[in-house]
């Protein structure tokens, strides 16, 4: 796809908080398709992402932030550098999360220290992406929030407390904050993808065939889900198209759950 000036993000800033590699990878280079200018946030790094977008769509496509989410003081850093380089942030989609390098393990099992992680990087990090972002938004009207949910929160996912429960969380952290940003002319929104075959997922080794084939199973489409099926309803989401749409999840998982 081409970027032009035309595009439907044309002139905005968008952040993506795990925009290196994986879903967030695709996340970066559709909104900078879609004309955006787009900041890779990641905790190991983003230049290479940003390298080959900027390749793409020119020098002032991207650029990219080394953040770690769950510490604040490197959120109000991207925060500052954001501003410093594209001068506004209109867009945050907060991606970042643990999910590929876990395992199944049941309740009893699982290390408090690890569920202590998996909730300040898919908890805490939206949250303080958030609260640093959004008073750049309400200065200008306007903002789109863009939270990353789980089909799980809807049919629970048995030895993954953990991330379900960390999911479940930001579905309520998704409506409560809708309401509280609705007088500043700010969308939040959840996009909630259902088990996706990304390129980090399949390199960890960590997928089950049997829990694959049985959540295809469950869909009303009978095949895997990519990273690409995705692209539509997060374009939806960041663009003018949905400035009426807030506090809703959209789940795109080809008809596993009907919200």
């Amino acid at each position: 796809m081409a970027r032009t000036e035309l595009g439907r993000l044309a002139g905005r800033t968008a952040i993506v908080t795990g925009g290196a590699k994986g879903i967030g990878r695709h996340y970066s280079e559709a909104l900078a398709a879609e004309g955006a200018g787009v900041v890779i946030a990641d905790i190991s790094g983003g230049e290479e992402a940003a390298a080959e977008i900027a390749s793409k769509y020119g020098a002032n496509a991207t650029m990219s932030v080394t953040c770690d989410v769950s510490r604040e003081d490197q959120v109000k850093a991207l925060m500052d550098k954001t501003v410093e380089r594209f001068g506004k942030i209109d867009i945050l989609i907060n991606n970042a999360a643990l999910f590929a390098p876990l395992h199944h393990t049941k309740v009893q099992d699982i290390d408090v220290d690890l569920w202590d992680k998996v909730f300040a990087v898919n908890v805490r990090g939206s949250f303080l992406t958030a609260k640093h972002a959004v008073p750049h938004m309400i200065a200008r009207k306007y903002g789109k929030i863009v939270n990353i949910g789980s089909g799980t929160v809807y049919k629970g996912l048995p030895g993954m407390l953990h991330y379900t429960a960390s999911k479940g969380a930001i579905a309520t952290f998704t409506r409560t904050l809708s309401r509280e940003l609705g007088e500043h002319g700010i969308c939040v929104n959840t996009l909630a993808p259902g088990l996706v075959m990304s390129e980090t997922l399949v390199a960890s080794g960590t997928h089950d065939e049997a829990l694959k084939a049985r959540v295809v199973g469950s869909r009303a489409f009978k095949r895997d889900q990519i990273p690409q099926d995705l692209l539509g309803a997060l374009i939806f989401l960041s663009s003018p198209e949905s400035d009426f749409v807030t506090g809703q999840t959209i789940a795109v998982d080809g008809g596993s759950v009907n919200t």
